[in-house]
C-alpha cells in the first residue's frame, strides 16, 4: 500500500465521487494530497471526510486565471509536484435544440479550458518524473444523444492526452486517460432531473452496458492510482476505457 509513497498529489475536482475515491486511495498509497472544489461547504465536508493532512483549495476550474492561482498554492505547499489527476468537468445533457451559447461555454471552460491552462501554469511546479492523469469519458467514443457538447468537451480533452504526452515526455512528464463508463457518483443528481426521471434515465444508461451495472468510483480510482505510480512508468499517451463494454456495442 505504498505505490505512491511521498508522492506529492493534486486533484481537482475532488470533494465528491471519483474525485474524493482518488483523494483516499492516494493517501492510502503514501501520497500527500491537495484537493480542489469551487464549492466551500462540500470542500470542507472532503476535507474532514479525508483528514486534516489534506490539502483543501477553493478554487473554479472554469477560470483560466484561477489556474496560475492554483499552481502558485501547491509550489507554496509541496515545492513540487509529482501526479496530477485532472477531475473537475461538468456534464450537461441536452438535446441539440436546447443548447445556448452561455452553456455551451460554460461546459469547454470547466471541461478544456481550465484544464489546459492548469497544465500550463503548473509546469515549472512538475517534478520529474511527474504524472498526469485525465478524466475522459466513454462518450467521446459513442453516439449517445443528447451528450454532443459533453462528448465534445471529453473528445478535445483526449486529444490532448494525446498531444502533451509527446510534448511533455521530454520533461519526464507523462500523460495517460482513463474514460469511464457510467458511474454511480453524485454527477447524475446535477443534471437537473426529478428523482423519476433520474431513476428511467439510470436505466436506460444501464441497459446499454454489457456487464449490466454502473461502475463504481473505486474502480475508476485504482486505474488512477496504477496510472500515476511507477508500475506505469512506460505507459505514455494511453487511454484506459473502463466502461463495463459500453464502448464494444
Amino acid at each position: 500500500m505504498d505505490r505512491l509513497k511521498g508522492k506529492r498529489a493534486l486533484i481537482t475536482g475532488g470533494t465528491t465521487g471519483i474525485g474524493l475515491e482518488t483523494a483516499r486511495r492516494f493517501l492510502e498509497e503514501g501520497a500527500r494530497v491537495a484537493i480542489t472544489g469551487r464549492n466551500p461547504a462540500t470542500l470542507e465536508a472532503a476535507r474532514r471526510d479525508l483528514g486534516d493532512g489534506v490539502l483543501a483549495i477553493q478554487s473554479d476550474a472554469a477560470e483560466a486565471a484561477a489556474q496560475q492561482e492554483l499552481a502558485a498554492a501547491v509550489q507554496h505547499e509541496f515545492t513540487a509536484l509529482d501526479i496530477l489527476f485532472l477531475n473537475a468537468g461538468i456534464a450537461e445533457l441536452r438535446p441539440l435544440d436546447r443548447w445556448d451559447e452561455p452553456a455551451f461555454d460554460r461546459s469547454f471552460a470547466t471541461n478544456v479550458k481550465g484544464p489546459f491552462f492548469l497544465v500550463q501554469a503548473l509546469l515549472p511546479v512538475f517534478a520529474n518524473p511527474a504524472s498526469i492523469v485525465v478524466n475522459g469519458s466513454v462518450n467521446a467514443h459513442i453516439g449517445m444523444p443528447n451528450t454532443t457538447v459533453y462528448a465534445a468537451t471529453k473528445g478535445a480533452l483526449l486529444s490532448m492526452v494525446r498531444t502533451l504526452s509527446g510534448e511533455l515526455i521530454g520533461r519526464g512528464i507523462r500523460v495517460n486517460a482513463v474514460s469511464p463508463g457510467p458511474v454511480s457518483t453524485p454527477l447524475y443528481g446535477k443534471l437537473g432531473f426529478t428523482d423519476a426521471e433520474l431513476k428511467n434515465v439510470a436505466a436506460s444508461i444501464q441497459s446499454q452496458v454489457p456487464a449490466g451495472r454502473f461502475a463504481n468510483p473505486g474502480e475508476i480510482a485504482a486505474a488512477v492510482v496504477f496510472l500515476a505510480s511507477g508500475e506505469a512508468a512506460f505507459t505514455v499517451g494511453s487511454e484506459l476505457l473502463i466502461d463495463g463494454g459500453m464502448s464494444n456495442i
